[in-house]
């Protein structure tokens, strides 16, 4: 959520960069700050009435303690009417702040000034590309039919559990996924991030924290009865260990990893883009989130970035990285980087992770700070990153492993697997 001082500062700068997502904020930002004028006047208001009120309390006191009964009850009168006053301007001022929130919800984070403009994807920069892209035999599958040969991810199965876009993984399958987990939790605990294990339900405050809600409201599972939401990713309840925090400056930076699965009711439609592991209801992620000072935040952005890249070099993958354009940026980000890794037999790109910093967006949602040097309180840095998104990863590793006898593991797998191959 953008700070009101800020937009009021830094309007023209906000309504420019907010361009880059192709949207005008003007009205939004003229109405925030008129409703922020209207709860200072009403707050300054409220201070006065309070300030007389307390002054004519102690004189009331002067007077019953000099016998002046009757002037003390005059004026005890004259309290009883500012009371009213106060209650009334203290609903307004509720109302008014409510409000502001309401509309400060609605407003995305401001792009960074690196972030190009564009309207969709297709506007994305690549900044990198390494890994050589096999060449596969005649004959090759893409691993919606790679699945189903060698019977390790059963869709009808799932759709007759639940339904469409919740696979169930067996045999090696479901091996293979529980490798993966493994590995990448052991990389992002070897790098320092502390591994937590999070509920898989979050409350409204948390999704709000965040920034899914209301954004992303018809996109999450809720739970009506307890007014619970399943999580689209391990971001929101991590992150929200640190809702309604004070951290000292010397606690940062703090590093957290965790395992967990998500789900996104928008699986998108049946088509070869969306087809198999390619987009699911249900699926597993490994995360990592930074909590960082805002002058290291974007430094850190560079970490991640190059711990995503390591692991990839790992699994020998090949894999491009693209900065999003602000058409295809996140409602809470302010830089994305987006990881794609080559699918041979689907001959495209398959999206596996995003890496962003949030810079105070988030922190400021979640009344998440630290003190300074200088003994005041300032907002955090929030980041965020998918190390990995399980599903795309295994399409491209069935896809690119491929081979006429059956399916090689990675080798930084084999421990993890017990077997080196799927035939």
């Amino acid at each position: 959520m953008l700070q009101v001082p800020f937009i009021r500062e830094n309007k023209d700068d906000v309504i420019a960069r907010l361009a880059k997502r192709n949207i005008d904020p003007t009205e939004m930002l003229d109405e925030v700050i008129a409703l922020d004028e209207e709860r200072r006047a009403i707050q300054t208001n409220l201070d006065n009435i309070k300030a007389e009120s307390n002054s004519i309390s102690k004189e009331i006191g002067n007077l019953f303690k000099s016998g002046e009964v009757d002037k003390a009850n005059a004026l005890k009168e004259k309290t009883g009417v500012l009371k009213e006053n106060t209650k009334s301007l203290e609903q307004e001022l509720n109302e008014k702040i409510d409000a502001l929130y309401q509309l400060l919800y609605r407003i995305p984070n401001v792009p960074n000034e690196i972030v190009p403009a564009g309207n969709t994807d297709e506007d994305n920069e690549e900044v990198y590309r390494e890994g050589d892209v096999p060449t596969l035999f005649e004959g090759a599958l893409p691993h919606w039919d790679l699945i189903k040969k060698y019977d390790i991810v059963d869709f009808e199965l799932g759709n007759k559990i639940t339904g469409a876009g919740f696979p169930v993984y067996k045999g090696k399958g479901a091996r293979l996924q529980r490798a993966l987990i493994s590995y990448f939790l052991d990389k992002n605990t070897a790098a320092g991030y502390t591994e937590v294990q999070v509920p898989h339900l979050v409350n409204e405050a948390s999704g709000f924290g965040t920034g899914q809600l209301p954004d992303k409201e018809g996109q999450m599972y809720h739970v009506t009865a307890d007014n619970l939401y399943l999580i689209p990713t391990a971001e929101v309840p991590a992150t929200n260990i640190f809702r309604d925090t004070l951290l000292n400056e010397s606690d940062l930076p703090i590093g957290l990893t965790g395992y967990t699965p998500c789900f996104r009711r928008e699986a998108g439609n049946w088509g070869a883009h969306v087809r198999g592991l390619n987009r699911l209801h249900q699926f597993d992620k490994v995360e990592i989130l930074r909590v960082e000072h805002p002058d290291n935040s974007y430094n850190a952005l560079d970490g991640m970035v190059d711990h995503v890249k390591d692991i990839l070099k790992e699994l020998k993958l090949p894999y491009r990285i693209l900065r999003l354009c602000g058409g295809d940026l996140g409602f809470t980000s302010a830089l994305t980087y987006d990881f794609e890794v080559f699918s041979t037999a689907q001959d495209r790109w398959l999206e596996i992770s995003s890496v962003s910093n949030f810079e105070t967006f988030q922190a400021n949602r979640l009344k998440l700070r630290f003190k300074n040097s200088d003994g005041k309180n300032e907002l955090c840095h929030t980041l965020n990153g998918s190390s990995l998104a399980l599903p795309r990863v295994l399409a491209g590793i069935l896809e690119n492993y491929q081979t006429e006898n059956g399916i090689k593991i990675p080798d930084v797998l084999v421990p993890y697997t017990g077997f080196d191959m799927i035939s």
